[in-house]
């Protein structure tokens, strides 16, 4: 017959052992804050803005179908950043020691939608490396854009800058703390629901039931030390009063 576990059933079991969900989410957190404060390498992010807008005579009016170009060039400018073209020169004027790739992955170019502003962010260990890297991006990218499509239209609107008391973008600690303790509360639930399966012992009247499916008719109650001695003593006595009536009675 298949067993049904019962809801109460499965509260009962982590009541039982929650102690071991407590310990091993204890874990789980003790981990995931030593990754993020002692193992993980932080690492910070930067970015530079660039202003993409075709130049403009002085009687050149406002032309909104124009702006509407100059945003579906965005998309083109943002796979442009990142060519090895521009990545190239970059790391040879930084004398960076690191590979094309590696330089391509640290490197992120956004847009804002409906505008002409685009956006180069660097994430890297060192603040003042990304900032370079950014600006250099930014410039290298300025001075290569007017060859490669024949236009001028690139302006760089802020310059990457290091603020005082910067954070890092990662790692975070809170939010890996707390991603250590679902993971421990998981884990801990599955761990004390299989060790609840394999756990084939009869520890109570329950268990009887359940595993024979007949009702319990009596209940030996456990005797102690102390109750044993006692009844000895008394079962003692009882013997020695009876032998001697016994022998009183002979007289």
């Amino acid at each position: 017959m298949a067993e049904t576990i019962t809801l109460r059933d499965l509260f009962r079991t982590i009541k039982k052992r929650l102690w071991l969900i407590g310990i091993i989410t204890l874990i789980a957190a003790i981990i995931s804050s030593v990754l993020s404060f002692f193992i993980l390498t932080p690492t910070y992010e930067v970015k530079t803005q660039l202003l993409v807008n075709q130049a403009k005579s002085e009687q050149q009016l406002y032309n909104s179908g124009e702006v509407e170009t100059n945003i579906q060039l965005i998309n083109t400018y943002n796979v442009i950043i990142k060519s090895p073209a521009i990545l190239e020169k970059v790391k040879s004027e930084l004398n960076l020691d690191m590979s094309v790739e590696e330089l391509n992955e640290k490197i992120e170019v956004t847009s804002a939608k409906d505008t002409q502003v685009v956006e180069v962010l660097v994430t890297d260990e060192s603040p003042y490396v990304a900032a370079k890297i950014a600006n250099k991006t930014a410039q290298v990218f300025k001075s290569k854009v007017s060859k490669i499509m024949n236009i001028d239209n690139v302006s760089i609107l802020a310059p990457a800058e290091v603020k005082e008391n910067i954070s890092p973008v990662s790692p975070n600690p809170p939010l890996y703390i707390g991603i250590g303790i679902v993971l421990g509360l998981i884990v801990g639930l599955g761990v004390v629901f299989l060790v609840e399966q394999l756990d084939n012992t009869i520890k109570t009247e329950d268990d009887i039931e359940r595993l024979l499916e007949l009702p319990i008719m009596g209940i030996v109650a456990p005797i102690s030390d102390t109750n044993l001695s006692t009844s000895r003593r008394a079962h003692s006595s009882s013997r020695q009063r009876v032998r001697g009536e016994s022998i009183g009675s002979q007289k």
